[in-house]
């Protein structure tokens, strides 16, 4: 029964990724190479640690064509292996 509830457990934690896109233009989801990518702290769950990313600075003179917050694979498997003590999230900025 144990075994089982440790598999369980394993497979839920790392299968759970997640993203949040913002598209201004409500465009389809880009697929390309973003113009900016950088994995962000997190720590206890998410509770601390607060990042802000300026999208005016990082696309200069350039529009701002969709922003992505995610939970990779990698930044899951990194908050399950320290128990949640320290949990990524990757962001992404594409510009015009």
């Amino acid at each position: 029964m144990k075994k089982q509830f440790t598999t369980v457990f394993l497979a839920l934690s790392l299968g759970a990724c997640s993203t949040v896109t913002i598209n201004p233009s409500s465009s389809a989801k880009l697929s390309s190479e973003p113009s900016y990518q950088q994995r962000k702290n997190f720590f206890f769950w998410g509770l601390a640690g607060e990042h802000r990313v300026d999208v005016t600075a990082v696309c200069a003179q350039q529009n701002v064509a969709q922003m992505q917050s995610q939970q990779t694979f990698v930044d899951g498997l990194l908050g399950a292996v320290t128990l949640g003590i320290y949990a990524p999230h990757s962001v992404k900025v594409w510009c015009n």
